[in-house]
């Protein structure tokens, strides 16, 4: 017994004791609880999910997010940072991540005829990572840009890409759209690039995730004026151009007034 656990019974009452000793857990339905996560980054200037091809049932064959079971001796969260590390072979810690919502539907998932599933999903953001690496029970995993997959591209015929696993469209749709709003109103752009990086970096994450063109000017002024959204290393990188100055994440998290994403015509 760990001292979680000794801290908890030494907190029950006696009448809470003999509840727990006669406690049947097979007196209720079954259930399960998983995480799922929505890693997103930036690659080669595309917005991209890293998903996995299970390799075992239910759906094996179909790309899913990377996740799995919580464990009877670790939180939903470690679960969620766990099976990404067994899924995928990435060890470093996403940039950011949040729970983003708890997905249980009856009928979700095929087990539910026999215990219920519940997911946590998690969303993430990181710099993009390099290559990932299959492991655990996935065949494969590679990331894929979001507008590669047909559930997200209606210009694409169902075998032009994958669909997705489960309610995972779902989750990432919704994983997508909480991504979008954070630009909006948090300094969670930076989470997207490198510990240092230029105002162009940053503006090519706001395409990116709002999938929108926006004016390089206007964004510059409006980043530069913004408290605490980045600071000056006061050294600049080559580029195809003039020399660019390189910048860090300030001490701000939040945007204040908020930068508000391009309403679509």
């Amino acid at each position: 017994m760990d001292n979680d656990e000794t801290i908890t019974q030494e907190r029950l009452s006696d009448e809470d004791r003999l509840f727990v000793r006669n406690y049947e857990p097979r007196d209720y339905p079954p259930n399960a609880v998983t995480a799922d996560v929505i890693l997103l980054t930036i690659r080669s200037g595309r917005l991209a999910v890293l998903l996995v091809e299970r390799a075992n049932p239910p759906q094996s064959g179909s790309w899913a997010l990377p996740g799995g079971h919580l464990n009877p001796d670790e939180s939903i969260t470690q679960t969620a940072l766990r099976e990404l590390t067994e899924e995928t072979g990435l060890t470093a810690e996403p940039a950011h991540l949040e729970q983003l919502q708890t997905y249980s539907t009856p009928g979700r998932d095929a087990r539910d005829i026999k215990m219920r599933v519940t997911s946590v999903a998690y969303l993430a953001f990181m710099p993009d990572p390099g290559t990932p690496r299959a492991g655990s029970d996935a065949r494969s995993a590679r990331f894929w840009a979001v507008d590669d997959l047909p559930e997200f591209n209606p210009s694409l015929s169902s075998d032009e890409g994958p669909i997705l696993a489960f309610d995972h469209a779902d989750m990432l749709r919704d994983g997508l759209e909480r991504a979008a709003s954070k630009l909006e109103y948090t300094t969670l752009a930076t989470a997207f690039v490198d510990d240092q990086f230029t105002i162009s970096d940053l503006r090519h994450v706001y395409e990116s995730v709002w999938r929108s063109n926006i004016d390089p000017a206007n964004f510059s002024r409006k980043v530069k004026a913004t408290p605490g959204f980045i600071d000056s290393t006061g050294v600049k990188r080559a580029t195809g151009r003039a020399p660019a100055g390189l910048y860090v994440k300030g001490a701000a998290d939040i945007i204040s007034p908020p930068f508000f994403r391009p309403v679509e015509p």
